[in-house]
C-alpha cells in the first residue's frame, strides 16, 4: 500500500475584534459557498504563515501580524485517499481598511455568536472549536467525492 496521496495545502484566519466579539468573514458565492473566514491555497515557494498574510490581504484588504497558529482542520477523501489540509490562524493584530468584497464574496465583520449559529454547507460553525478552544487542536473529518456533509468532525 502505497503511503503517498494527492494532498491540498490551504489557510484561514480569523481576524478578530475583541471589542465586538467579532471576526471577518467573506460570504462566499463562488466555490465553498456560505459565511467563512478569510483564506485560500498556499503556492509553491510560500511558508503556511506567509500564506496566510497573503490572503488575509488580498481577500480583506487589511494587513495582518502576529498570527498565532490554531491547528489543522483536514478531510480525507474516502474514494481516492486525497487529502485536503487547513492549516488556522487568527489574529487581533489588523491594520488597514475592510474592503467590501471580492469576486468570491461580500467581505464584513460578523459576531462569533452569530457565526456558531450559522448551518452553512462549507461546515464553518464547526470549525469554530480549533480557534477558540486552546485545548483543541485538530479537526478531522471524512468525505466523498459527492458528499462530505454525511461524517462527522471529530476533535482532538
Amino acid at each position: 500500500m502505497s503511503r503517498s496521496n494527492n494532498t491540498e495545502h490551504t489557510n484561514m484566519i480569523m481576524i478578530y475584534d475583541e471589542k465586538t466579539d467579532s471576526a471577518v468573514v467573506i460570504d462566499r458565492k463562488i466555490s465553498w459557498c456560505g459565511i467563512s473566514f478569510p483564506g485560500g491555497h498556499v503556492e509553491p515557494g510560500e511558508s503556511f504563515y506567509e500564506s496566510a498574510v497573503r490572503e488575509a490581504k488580498e481577500e480583506t484588504g487589511l494587513n495582518v501580524g502576529n498570527l498565532k497558529f490554531c491547528g489543522v482542520i483536514h478531510w480525507h477523501n474516502v474514494d481516492n485517499n486525497d487529502k485536503y489540509v487547513v492549516y488556522t490562524y487568527k489574529t487581533s493584530d489588523y491594520s488597514g481598511e475592510l474592503i467590501k468584497g471580492t469576486e468570491e464574496g461580500d467581505v464584513f465583520f460578523m459576531k462569533i455568536k452569530d457565526i456558531a449559529e450559522r448551518k452553512e454547507n462549507n461546515r464553518i460553525a464547526e470549525y469554530l472549536p480549533v480557534f477558540l478552544d486552546d485545548k483543541i487542536s485538530e479537526a478531522y473529518g471524512k468525505y466523498t467525492s459527492d458528499d462530505d456533509t454525511g461524517f462527522d468532525i471529530l476533535y482532538y
